[in-house]
């Protein structure tokens, strides 16, 4: 097994246990993929092949206005999953657009693999129900912190998150996420 086979199997096992055996069955759903910084791997409008388990490397999701403003839905980094979910599991056209902001190493699964792994290994089944339901929980606070919290608490929450996130990536796609001004966001930060 090699190291980002080993960091999957670690992301799984901390939810659920497997075995040898039954990690080489789950390994066998997934494809590894490659990908170069700035390479779109979901454009808004095209249909979802794969969800994906980032094992190095770092993504967005972001919807682009008709306007051309991106709003920054999501960063996924080493033990994370993007995707576009709405247009993955329900067979639609992504809304979303998702892009490599550094070269990423990724585990791809389909929604017809995801389903047959679930209905062959029950406590994969568990795994993706509690992620999912953390997921849901996580989002549920995001939007809380939106829609209720001044521009300074909603970047304190962002820190909390993804402490390493604001060495990665520029302050313009932090300002995005947070759904403040460039300008906000410069005086938010510590001289």
């Amino acid at each position: 097994m090699n190291q980002l086979e080993s960091k999957l199997r670690h992301h799984i096992e901390q939810t659920i246990t497997l075995t040898d055996d039954e990690f080489a069955q789950v390994l066998s759903y997934f494809k590894p993929k490659v990908f170069k910084k700035h390479h779109l791997i979901i454009q808004q409008g095209d249909y979802v092949p794969h969800e994906y388990f980032v094992a190095k490397g770092l993504m967005k999701a972001a919807r682009t206005s008709a306007e051309g403003k991106e709003h920054i839905i999501h960063f996924a980094m080493e033990n994370g999953w993007i995707t576009d979910p709405e247009a993955f599991h329900n067979g639609t056209k992504a809304s979303l657009s998702v892009d490599c902001l550094e070269d990423s190493t990724v585990f791809a699964l389909t929604l017809e693999n995801k389903e047959k792994m679930c209905r062959d290994l029950q406590k994969m089944e568990s795994f993706f129900r509690k992620k999912t339901t953390a997921g849901y929980i996580a989002l549920q606070k995001r939007i809380m912190c939106l829609i209720s919290s001044k521009a300074s608490d909603r970047y304190h929450y962002l820190l909390e998150q993804y402490p390493d996130l604001i060495k990665r990536v520029p302050k313009t796609m932090i300002a995005s996420y947070l759904g403040v001004s460039r300008e906000t966001l410069s005086r938010l930060l510590p001289v």
